[in-house]
């Protein structure tokens, strides 16, 4: 069991709650930097699992404060760091808090690992960064093509991370996983969207673009990923791509969940769920090879039959009333 200190940023979200309870089962002496706010909430961690509570240290604070951020890094021998704006709708809207989120509490992270003689940050990427794919599966060398400010962001994050380890030796991973999904995942991201509106009884299902496919990674399977790279001395200063391995449709996606709930569904197209045009990214398929060589990387939800479970455990948990409750599935959520 590894008493490694390790701080999770943005721990209070989707991913980086199930990479807290990961981290704390495996061991190690684990901190949570969630956004501050008055209610107090800890976000999903407030969900954690009953073996899992009271077992992280919770330090509130926010990303884009480089004195708090410092200060929670300060003691940690690594830093995983998950806190960013994501939701690609929202950045069409605000895409100044984008880089200020994304770029600047990058920075901060950078900087105070570099301050404080940090051992190891991962910081976290997206499919996103590649755009619409230009060959498949895609590796790490396709070329970067940012068809949002979303993406945009995170490839000047990215950038950033990896110039560190280059100018000063900060021992800086950059982790792209691929379309992760699963329970907690927000409403903006499609698998939610189809799961909760069904679950609350809706049988026309408003979605967007249908034909782009996806290479969809199993939350566990994500946070697993992040804790792997973590303990590899060849992961320093690259770049690595998880996923799946496997490549399917939005439609064929929403097939397969009415197929699992077992319900007929119609498919209503909304025009404010599609993206601008040249905006949409057509087609993401996960070239994973370089994980697997750096770490071993093999997502226990691969290929088809992973993706049939992964959905059936989320769906499981989408259907609980008392998880539902915290979605509103009759709204847009940007």
């Amino acid at each position: 069991m590894s008493k490694k200190r390790v701080l999770v940023t943005g721990a209070d979200g989707f991913i980086g709650s199930h990479l807290t309870e990961a981290l704390v089962r495996a061991g190690y002496d684990t901190r949570a930097f969630v956004m501050y706010n008055s209610l107090n909430s800890w976000g999903w961690l407030d969900h954690a699992a009953a073996d899992v509570k009271g077992h992280f240290d919770v330090v509130p604070g926010d990303i884009c404060d480089p004195h708090g951020v410092a200060n929670a890094m300060d003691g940690c021998d690594a830093v995983l760091h998950l806190a960013a704006l994501i939701a690609i709708p929202f950045s069409y809207n605000s895409p100044d808090s984008y880089v200020s989120t994304n770029v600047k509490g990058t920075l901060n992270i950078l900087q105070a690992a570099r301050r404080l003689g940090t051992e190891r940050v991962i910081s976290t990427s997206t499919s996103e960064t590649y755009g619409t794919a230009q060959f498949v599966p895609i590796t790490e060398d396709h070329p970067l093509n940012a068809q949002s400010p979303y993406a945009a962001t995170k490839v000047a994050a990215d950038q950033l991370a990896l110039s560190f380890q280059k100018s000063f030796g900060t021992p800086v991973s950059v982790l792209r996983p691929f379309n992760t999904y699963g329970p907690r995942q927000s409403a903006r991201a499609v698998i939610p969207t189809i799961i909760s509106q069904i679950a609350s009884g809706e049988r026309k299902i408003k979605l967007g673009a249908l034909h782009p496919t996806r290479d969809f990674t199993f939350v566990r399977d994500t946070a697993q990923g992040f804790m792997q790279a973590m303990e590899c001395d060849g992961c320093v200063g690259e770049a690595i791509n998880i996923g799946s391995g496997f490549e399917i449709s939005v439609e064929d996606t929403v097939k397969l969940i009415a197929e699992t709930m077992d319900v007929e569904i119609e498919i209503v197209a909304d025009e404010q769920r599609m993206r601008p045009a040249d905006s949409e990214v057509e087609r993401l398929f996960a070239g994973v090879d370089k994980a697997r060589r750096l770490f071993g990387w093999a997502p226990v939800h691969d290929g088809h039959e992973g993706f049939v479970k992964g959905i059936s455990k989320t769906v499981e948990w989408f259907q609980d009333p008392a998880n539902l409750r915290a979605y509103k599935p009759g709204l847009y959520n940007v």
